[in-house]
């Protein structure tokens, strides 16, 4: 997976090095340090990728399901003896803790759990006699090659969002993970290529925007799988759409917990912990805005102030590490701007997280948890992605106030109520209008047979990840009508 430092693509079954003159960095974020170096493929090492993937899937949309699934269980026998060795891959590129990354393995291993059910998940449907003598069938049929864009966040899991299922359906396809990155991915193609999948059925190619647009507008290409922020998902769904591809492309998010003054306060504020900081709040699942609703406010501030002040932050493999860094140095800066523009707006921070060191990491992007309380709905950092652990509280009087605000906002990816009350937690999932709900659960990530939903600025598409959506988005259903007249001539 690697020579000389660089990253080399998986194409053909081959590893190789790319034609290309240009390189980026892969930096640990807990140190600075570079780590390796990637290659920015260009639009001919794309096509190149695209000419095995095509070749491949000649063959691979002609292997019985049965068949095709058989690598998918070594895989997964694969990934849990490597279990370890993958987690620290992504903790050393990514910054989240171990137990962080073994979590999102453990959310990746169950994509190919679900996966290897496709000889019953593929199946069409058929009826008799539409008319006299007349049959009428649905089958499904793999849609050919297939891409899959994925972001820096979740390196191993959001990838096995989408290769399980376009390979099991029958599909061959091409992987290009996030540049900043990507070494999680070629640790595991590793596994892919152990498991025995033909020549050409996955592959992996490193790169950046020209990378991605090469995928976008290569006529062989059928489908793009995207995961990133909102305004590169309108980019890639709309250059797809163009080109005439399927597509779908999971946005950015701003997702709000409501707390009622019923709830229980100790057990919504170590979960409200974990979701706003877990990961560094690098995820699309973070709850990154709390609306108290009456008196809600006055039990739960004082305790997510002190838990965010307490929460221990440093090198991801590091012993008690309960919060690793951020990203890079550009998303520090990029962060520490953001809660510096919105204390001067008249947001006030209750828990400041700017200026933080880790002993032994100096050179690390390190930032702790922040609070800022009186956050104005109508604000700037109200409608903002932040994508780091920042916490916005606001206070509302009553629950269908509550509901407004989450209903108003531009993103629709999750929204949370911790309540005690059956009743309002009826009606919060049937009025918020979001693609994931959580009840008293500070992170609402569909399992495996349920599609991950989004709704409005957070989704672009019709066919989400994951369940039965993933099988809907990697095949085509085509319908026969047959007419077998019992009159006609037979020939033995």
């Amino acid at each position: 997976m690697i020579e000389q430092g660089t990253l080399l693509n998986f194409v053909g079954g081959h590893w190789e090095r790319a034609a290309v003159s240009e390189f980026a960095p892969i930096l640990n974020p807990a140190t600075g340090a570079t780590i390796a170096k990637v290659p920015l493929s260009d639009a001919a090492t794309v096509a190149k990728a695209v000419d095995a993937a095509s070749a491949a899937y000649k063959t691979w949309r002609r292997t019985p399901p049965g068949n095709r699934i058989q690598p998918l269980f070594k895989l997964k026998a694969l990934l849990e003896a490597n279990w370890s060795d993958v987690a620290r891959v992504i903790t050393e590129e990514c910054g989240k803790t171990l137990a962080e990354s073994e979590g999102e393995l453990q959310r990746g291993l169950e994509n190919i759990e679900v996966a290897t059910g496709i000889p019953s998940l593929m199946l069409g449907h058929n009826l008799e006699d539409i008319a006299s003598g007349i049959d009428e069938m649905m089958i499904r049929q793999p849609v050919g090659v297939v891409a899959a864009i994925t972001p820096f966040n979740f390196p191993a899991m959001i990838p096995l969002w989408f290769l399980p299922y376009a390979v099991a359906c029958g599909n061959s396809i091409i992987l290009k993970p996030s540049e900043r990155t990507p070494m999680t991915m070629s640790r595991i193609m590793q596994l892919v290529e152990a498991a025995g999948f033909p020549p050409g059925v996955v592959s992996l190619v490193h790169g950046g925007k020209g990378a991605v647009d090469a995928l976008l507008d290569h006529p062989d290409v059928r489908a793009i799988s995207f995961v990133g922020s909102t305004p590169v998902a309108k980019y890639v769904y709309s250059r797809a759409s163009a080109n005439g591809k399927r597509a779908q492309a999971q946005g950015g998010a701003k997702n709000p917990i409501v707390v009622l003054p019923d709830a229980d306060m100790a057990m919504t504020t170590r979960i409200v912990a974990d979701s706003s900081f877990g990961c560094a709040g690098q995820r699309c699942l973070a709850s990154s805005v709390v609306i108290t609703v009456d008196e809600a406010g006055k039990a739960f501030t004082p305790l997510i102030g002190d838990a965010a002040a307490s929460r221990r932050i440093g090198y991801g493999a590091g012993e008690g590490t309960e919060m690793g860094p951020v990203i890079s140095a550009q998303s520090k800066t990029r962060i520490e701007g953001i809660i510096e523009s919105s204390i001067k707006a008249g947001a006030k921070p209750l828990v400041d997280g700017r200026g933080a060191r880790v002993s032994g990491y100096d050179e690390g992007y390190f930032l702790k948890p922040t609070i800022l309380t009186d956050v104005d709905p109508a604000s700037e950092l109200a409608g903002t992605e932040v994508f780091g652990p920042v916490l916005s509280v606001m206070h509302v009087n009553t629950v269908e106030q509550a509901i407004e605000i989450v209903n108003k906002a531009a993103f629709g990816n999750m929204a949370c109520l911790f309540t005690s009350s059956g009743a309002a937690a009826r009606q919060f999932r049937y009025e918020a209008r979001v693609g994931n709900v959580g009840i008293n659960v500070g992170v609402a990530a569909p399992m495996a047979y349920f599609p991950f939903s989004g709704w409005k600025e957070s989704f672009f598409g019709d066919l989400h990840a994951q369940g039965h959506d993933a099988i809907d988005f990697f095949t085509e259903k085509k319908v026969v009508v047959e007419r077998w007249p019992s009159n006609w001539s037979r020939k033995f």
